[in-house]
């Protein structure tokens, strides 16, 4: 037991004289009044977003996430929800999960993969949360959205059959914990599935080379992650986070992802296109706010490394891969 003395809890919070002295009703004409100011000047913080070299950033939370929210990023998100349906077989998820109920959607972006969900899945509850209010309004009516920060303390309580998180780079400090909630906010017996890229290009036939400057892009940007105290490649170590906050029968899936049209075979040739155009789209997207805020980059040395780096991705004779982590686990029944 902790001793407060002197603090804010020993104390009574005293009673507006006004709200005594009312019958009622105009108080409660007066509250929702003051209810409806607080939602619009809420609402209006929240979507009050800042600009930063020619890009939109959130405002909930402003830093705490580097990549813009803009509608280029919000177009390269949705090309990347194709590209990986179409890697997965057209699947939305890989967990052996049959019957579910509650499911939440982590840092849904433009909510593309919930509200897929929720028409697949009429039976089921699905919530996405982000920190921008980006998503549609016209929804499944089986699907909700909240503002809310995924690292922040979760109040859902014990609830979700299925927890999903997908390409998260930058957005998460302390991965542990995030696994953490997950366990904690899940049924027992409920299933959680995490997805994430490990951004080191790579050929097997080693066509690229260690010494471009693609590789040295992705050696920055790894480091201004790194220092600002984010993962850029949360990938690879995803196994090690699910079995490290407790799941069991976890699952690890590394799905070789082609960039650039370059395969044989027409569904390898279509991801490898669609990968290449999100990977071209995700040159400023990540890189801008990292390298001039950490690594103190002017915005014109970031762009003259984009170009560079924009010419060597659409050569052909590279045959560049990315690694895709598919990762699920499941909590204990009792």
């Amino acid at each position: 037991m902790s001793n407060e003395t002197g603090s804010d809890r020993d104390s009574a919070i005293e009673i507006d004289p006004a709200v005594l002295a009312d019958d009622g009703s105009s108080y409660v004409q007066d509250f929702t009044d003051e209810l409806d100011s607080f939602s619009t000047s809420a609402t209006s913080s929240i979507t009050r977003y800042p600009i930063e070299n020619g890009r939109r950033y959130h405002a909930f939370k402003s830093g705490a996430y580097f990549l813009p929210n803009d509608e280029p990023e919000l177009e390269r998100l949705d090309i990347v929800h194709e590209m990986i349906k179409k890697a997965l077989d057209d699947r939305l998820y890989a967990a052996p999960i049959q019957n579910f109920h509650k499911v939440l959607d982590m840092g849904t972006g433009t909510g593309i993969w919930a509200m897929e969900m929720g028409d697949q899945c009429p039976h089921a509850e699905f919530l996405g949360n982000d920190l921008s209010p980006l998503q549609p309004s016209w929804v499944p009516p089986n699907v909700r959205f909240e503002v809310d920060d995924i690292e922040s303390p979760w109040a859902y309580g014990t609830q979700f059959d299925f927890i999903f998180g997908r390409t998260l780079p930058c957005a998460v400090s302390d991965w542990p914990k995030l696994m953490k909630q997950a366990y904690d906010n899940l049924r027992p017996g409920g299933w959680v599935e995490f997805q994430d890229f490990d951004i080191a290009f790579y050929a097997d036939d080693g066509s690229y080379s260690p010494s471009s400057d693609t590789a040295k892009f992705i050696q920055l940007l790894l480091q201004a992650a790194r220092e600002s105290g984010k993962v850029a490649s949360p990938g690879p170590q995803l196994e090690e986070w699910v079995r490290g906050a407790g799941f069991q029968n976890v699952v690890h899936q590394r799905i070789k992802l082609p960039v650039g049209p370059w395969p044989k075979e027409q569904r390898q040739k279509d991801i490898g296109l669609f990968n290449l155009v999100q990977c071209i789209d995700s040159l400023e997207a990540f890189s801008m706010r990292l390298f001039t805020s950490v690594l103190k980059w002017e915005v014109e040395e970031v762009q003259v490394l984009c170009a560079k780096v924009r010419t060597e991705l659409k050569n052909k004779s590279v045959h560049r891969l990315l690694d895709y982590h598919v990762v699920y686990g499941q909590k204990s029944e009792s």
